[in-house]
């Protein structure tokens, strides 16, 4: 009786000889498996990773006293705060309404400050006096540096009245 044999791997090239059934299996697991390792591999990496938030500094160089006329209200956008200064002197308030955290706006018209999502007022020195928000306009910490510049903490609030003057 003749024997089988299975043909070698250089017969199979030479004659154009597919994979059989068994071995496209084999390597389609093979190659499931790789793909999935890799994956994983992927996801722990990202997992391991550190993933930090870099946020800008709270203290505000709001520049030379000069900028700010008597009588003005500014609002500096970057940094979400007004710089007021009047007769007293000079404060800062945040501009981040206490409702919902929109973005207020000063209306030199009206002589206030209007929340424009939910219509919460403010005056002047940032207490309420109509619409949602639940308390007035924090008051932020408010200092003259060495060099003769306006600073601003905007994550140390401080009580209402409290005035820079210079």
């Amino acid at each position: 009786m003749p024997t089988m044999t299975t043909p070698t791997q250089t017969d199979r090239l030479e004659t154009g000889y597919e994979l059989d059934r068994r071995e496209f299996f084999t390597k389609l697991g093979l190659g499931s498996l790789g793909l999935a390792s890799a994956g994983a591999l992927a996801f722990y990496y990202r997992y391991l990773s550190p993933s930090v938030l870099f946020e800008p500094s709270p203290i505000v160089n709001a520049g030379p006293l000069d900028r700010y006329p008597a009588g003005s209200v500014t609002l500096d956008v970057d940094s979400a705060i007004y710089l007021v200064h009047i007769a007293e002197g000079y404060f800062s308030l945040s501009a981040i309404c206490t409702h919902l955290g929109c973005m207020t706006a000063w209306k030199p018209e009206l002589n206030m400050i209007a929340c424009p999502c939910h219509g919460s007022r403010f005056n002047r020195e940032g207490q309420k006096l109509a619409g949602p928000a639940p308390k007035p306009l924090p008051w932020l910490k408010t200092w003259l540096s060495d060099d003769g510049e306006l600073m601003v903490d905007r994550s140390v609030t401080i009580p209402q009245l409290q005035f820079l003057r210079v």
